[in-house]
C-alpha cells in the first residue's frame, strides 16, 4: 500500500530563492519539450516526438546550459518530461473518446509549482540530517531544508516532491507500507445521501451539516478580489508590493477555504467507517451538475432569449463546488482501503423518488426539496433519509452480486 505524506517546509531567504529558481527552470524544460512536439507535427512530416527521444536529449541540455538546467537533479527533470508525457496521453485519450480534447498548454511560471523526484536518494533525501534535532530534507542545488515533521513516516519512502503553494512550501513523500491493520467489525452498514441543505444523510435518519465554507468567506473574499482588481495584471516579477500583498491575501483566502473543506471531509468519512462495515453512495457525475444553463433562443427572433433560469442555474453551480462532494468521496474510498472498509457507488437515479415501503416511483412522491410523500402507500419521511436508505439498498444488491 502507498501513503502520502505532507509536510510544512521552512528554508531560509537563500533557499527559498533556489526553489522558486528550480520551479522556474523545470517550467521552462516543460514549455521547451512542449514546444518541441508542437514543431514536430506541423512539420510537413508530422513526426510524433515521444519521451524517450525527448529524455535522451537532457545531458546535451545540461551540458549547454549547466548553470540553469544542469544544477538540478536528472531525476526529476526526466519526471517533468514523463508529466509532459502523461498529458499528451491523457489528450489522445480524450480524443479517442469523443470527450473535449483539451491539448496540453505552456504553463507559467507561477503555474508550475511541482517538482517530482522519482527516488528518494537520487537527487534529494528524506531525513537528510538524523543528527539534527530538526527533520531536514536535502535537495540538489538547494540544500538541507528544515521541515515542520508533525507526524511519523511509515515505511519506506519511494519518492519526494515540492510543492509551493502561495508564498508556502511544502514536501510531498510517498511511502511504501505493509497491509495496514483493518478497523475493528461493527456489523453496521450505511447509505449515503449527499445534497445541498445538509451535506449528507444516511439511512439511519441522521444528518451532517453543510459548513458552506465558501459561503461564509465570500464577503472577505469579494473584498480581497475587488482590492487586486485595482492592479494591472503583470507578470510575478514586475509586480509592486502592494501589488504582490494583494495576491496573497486572495490566494491566503482561498487556501483557508480549501483547507476547511478537506478537513470537515477528513472527519466526515473518518466518522462513517469508525462506525460502518459497509456504506453505499451515490455515484455522481459532478462535472456534469456543474454545467452552465443551456440558452432558450426565442421564436422567430435572432439575438433574443428566453429566461432559461441561468442565474439560479449559477447559484447552485456556486453550492455544489462549496460542497466538496468530489474532494469526500476520493477521500472516503482511499479511507475504506487502509481501514478495511467496503465502500460501493450505485446509479443514483430515482433513489429519492421511490418509496422504501412499497417501492413505488414516481416524481409526485417528492412534493418539495425535502418532504416525501408516497402516492401510493401514503408513507412520508425525509427525502434525503429516503433517498440513503435506497442507495443502501441497491449497495447491497451490488454486493451480493459481487461476490456470488
Amino acid at each position: 500500500m502507498i501513503r502520502a505524506y505532507k509536510f510544512l517546509m521552512r528554508p531560509t531567504a537563500r533557499q527559498g530563492q533556489a526553489l522558486t529558481q528550480m520551479l522556474a527552470d523545470h517550467c521552462s524544460l516543460y514549455n521547451g519539450a512542449l514546444q518541441e512536439r508542437r514543431d514536430a507535427y506541423r512539420h510537413v512530416s508530422k513526426v510524433s516526438v515521444k519521451y524517450g527521444m525527448q529524455s535522451a536529449q537532457l545531458r546535451e541540455i545540461r551540458a549547454f546550459d549547466p548553470e540553469r538546467q544542469g544544477q538540478w537533479s536528472f531525476s526529476s527533470q526526466q519526471a517533468t518530461l514523463r508529466r509532459l508525457d502523461k498529458a499528451f496521453a491523457a489528450f489522445f485519450r480524450r480524443v479517442r473518446s469523443g470527450d473535449t480534447p483539451g491539448y496540453p498548454r505552456f504553463r507559467g511560471v507561477n503555474w508550475f509549482d511541482t517538482v517530482e523526484f522519482p527516488k528518494d536518494g537520487d537527487g534529494c533525501r528524506w531525513n537528510a540530517a538524523p543528527h539534527d534535532p530538526a527533520t531536514r530534507v536535502r535537495f540538489q542545488g538547494v540544500g538541507h531544508v528544515k521541515v515542520n515533521q508533525h507526524r511519523a513516516v511509515v515505511g519506506k519512502v519511494k519518492t519526494v516532491s515540492v510543492k509551493r503553494e502561495g508564498r508556502k512550501w511544502f514536501v510531498i513523500l510517498t511511502a511504501e507500507q505493509g497491509k495496514p491493520e483493518p478497523l475493528p467489525e461493527t456489523g453496521s452498514v450505511v447509505g449515503i445521501d449527499l445534497g445541498i441543505s445538509n451535506f449528507l444523510a444516511d439511512s439511519g435518519g441522521e444528518f451532517v451539516p453543510n459548513p458552506r465554507h465558501g459561503r461564509r468567506a465570500a464577503a472577505k473574499l469579494k473584498a480581497a478580489q475587488q482590492g487586486l482588481s485595482r492592479f494591472p495584471r503583470c507578470k510575478g516579477g514586475e509586480r509592486t508590493a502592494n501589488h504582490q500583498r494583494a495576491v496573497d491575501k486572495v490566494a491566503g483566502l482561498h487556501g483557508k477555504v480549501r483547507r476547511q473543506r478537506l478537513d470537515h471531509a477528513h472527519k466526515t468519512a473518518l466518522g462513517l467507517l469508525r462506525e460502518h462495515d459497509f456504506a453505499a453512495h451515490e455515484k455522481l457525475k459532478i462535472r456534469n451538475m456543474r454545467k452552465a444553463a443551456a440558452p432558450k433562443p426565442g421564436p422567430g427572433r435572432l439575438g433574443i432569449s428566453l429566461p432559461n433560469g441561468a442565474t439560479a442555474k449559477t447559484a447552485l453551480n456556486r453550492s455544489i463546488s462549496d460542497a466538496g462532494w468530489g474532494v469526500f468521496l476520493t477521500i472516503l474510498h482511499a479511507k475504506a482501503e487502509s481501514a478495511g472498509r467496503e465502500v460501493i457507488a450505485v446509479d443514483p437515479r430515482n433513489t429519492s423518488r421511490t418509496c422504501p415501503e412499497c417501492g413505488h416511483t414516481a416524481k409526485e412522491n417528492r412534493p418539495t426539496q425535502e418532504k416525501f410523500r408516497c402516492q401510493a402507500c401514503g408513507h412520508t419521511a425525509h427525502a434525503d433519509t429516503v433517498g440513503a436508505l435506497n442507495v443502501l439498498r441497491a449497495g447491497l444488491v451490488r454486493r451480493n452480486a459481487n461476490s456470488a
